[in-house]
């Protein structure tokens, strides 16, 4: 038997991962989040299985009701004959540097064949953790064809979502009305499909109407002309026309060759990420060489200047 050291080797784990072992999913997810030089290796190993599944993001304010409605999203996607698996994208402890798992502990015991993982935004400012593109490759190694990434609740520049997702859904809820236009500018030009969730509450109706004229002053490209539905996603109302509009989008995008020109995007997003972990590692070695304790002592003394030495390093790196 081997040791358990042997069965988290790259190789090991990739071959885990296509047969579907939910370890080994669990761990390949671990690694690739890491900055570890491994998880090349493994994304090598899993490269030719990827790139088939389907990637909805849902995102939105926090208190949208965006982990509600990727509730109730599973079991209709499912319906529809995908295999779904969620990333939810979880705000970082700042104790832990870890992602606080509710989204994780409220799925698990609600779907037989789904697969639930947290990721900590660890810091992150766009919405998402840039551990997210490699664990979907890993997903869709796995066999998912349908990978539902919820993000960390979003603001006017946190949309990053729209590197990873081939269909974006904006959750907003009637009291955002009067900062549409605040946010237009940002994250609500990302959005294929709008949602007003929690539309029992006042003003619903009229946040609707609002949010059509800042999409039609905005000047949304033509062709796809985003649906804006009225949900209330704990009771499930309007979920099902939500899964409908979601297909819709998918099919639109096919058709209309918007599918590979989003997939080059996210494909240059998720290789300059993994470029950009490699360089902030270098620079964090380099000023460690550079700026050791004893170095920044006097620095802050004034008994140094920094300066010299960065000048030196960057014309000669």
């Amino acid at each position: 038997m081997p040791s358990a050291e042997a069965r988290l080797t790259p190789e090991a784990l990739a071959e885990g991962v296509l047969r579907g072992e939910v370890r080994a999913i669990a761990r390949a997810i671990t690694l690739v989040e890491s900055r570890s030089e491994a998880r090349l290796e493994l994304l090598e190993r899993l490269f030719p299985h990827t790139g088939r599944a389907f990637k909805v993001g849902i995102t939105g304010a926090p208190g949208a009701g965006k982990s509600t409605l990727t509730y109730q999203l599973v079991p209709r996607l499912k319906a529809r004959g995908y295999r779904v698996s969620v990333l939810a994208v979880d705000p970082t402890s700042p104790f832990s540097g870890g992602a606080i798992l509710g989204d994780r502990i409220r799925f698990d015991e609600a779907f037989d064949g789904v697969y639930i993982r947290s990721l900590a935004s660890r810091g992150s400012i766009g919405g998402l953790s840039r551990g997210v593109p490699p664990a979907i490759r890993v997903l869709e190694a796995a066999g998912f064809d349908l990978v539902l990434i919820e993000t960390v609740g979003a603001g006017q520049l946190q949309v990053d979502v729209r590197f990873v997702a081939d269909t974006v859904v904006l959750a907003l809820v009637p009291e955002a009305g009067d900062v549409i236009q605040a946010m237009k500018a940002g994250i609500i030009e990302i959005a294929d499909i709008y949602v007003v969730n929690k539309a029992d509450r006042e003003g619903a109706a009229r946040m609707r109407l609002e949010l059509r004229n800042a999409l039609e002053l905005g000047g949304k490209p033509k062709g796809w002309n985003p649906p804006i539905l009225l949900t209330e996603a704990i009771h499930g109302k309007g979920v099902d026309e939500l899964a409908e509009f979601i297909e819709e989008h998918k099919q639109y995008q096919h058709e209309s060759g918007g599918w590979e020109a989003r997939r080059l995007q996210q494909l240059e997003w998720e290789l300059r990420s993994l470029i950009h972990d490699a360089l902030e590692q270098q620079a964090r070695a380099v000023a460690q060489q550079l700026f050791n304790p004893t170095t920044l002592q006097a620095v802050l003394q004034g008994t140094e200047n920094p300066y010299p030495k960065l000048r030196a390093w960057l014309s000669n790196p």
